[in-house]
């Protein structure tokens, strides 16, 4: 049995693409460099996605033990944090706290792709809640 990949860097244009698309409401294209740098399982999940034009990233959502960060590296967007709604371009940064029932969201209003760095926790025992929904999972 091999023992755990030696530890180095990766470049980032270098990870595959993985598009998702569950509906016409949401879709994102992302790369998973976390899962791309090996050994598994990663603590931090650390990703690039790509929002295109009139598309929403997810469902408004909050974390029970998982808190992520959002950095525009390109493009613009609109965030939804609880009622509130905040146009992000590229260099702004937002952090959801773990634990703090305030759902989350982004929908790119613009014309063109919006690209961002996000890091979360990646906790096997997470609960995440869908307050417009009333579901949790």
């Amino acid at each position: 049995m091999a023992g755990p990949r030696k530890n180095a860097p990766i470049a980032s244009d270098k990870v595959a693409w993985t598009e998702h698309t569950p509906n016409e409401t949401f879709e994102i294209r992302y790369q998973n460099l976390s899962a791309a740098t090996g050994p598994q399982p990663y603590k931090i999940g650390v990703s690039i996605e790509e929002l295109p034009p009139g598309k929403r990233n997810c469902p408004a959502h909050w974390h029970v033990l998982e808190e992520e960060h959002v950095l525009i590296l390109a493009g613009e967007l609109t965030v939804r944090i609880g009622s509130d709604h905040h146009i992000m371009r590229a260099g702004d940064y937002v952090r959801f706290p773990a634990g703090v029932a305030e759902e989350h969201c982004l929908f790119n209003h613009s014309e063109a792709v919006c690209r961002y760095l996000i890091i979360g926790d990646n906790c096997p025992n997470e609960v995440a809640v869908y307050p417009d929904s009333n579901k949790d999972n």
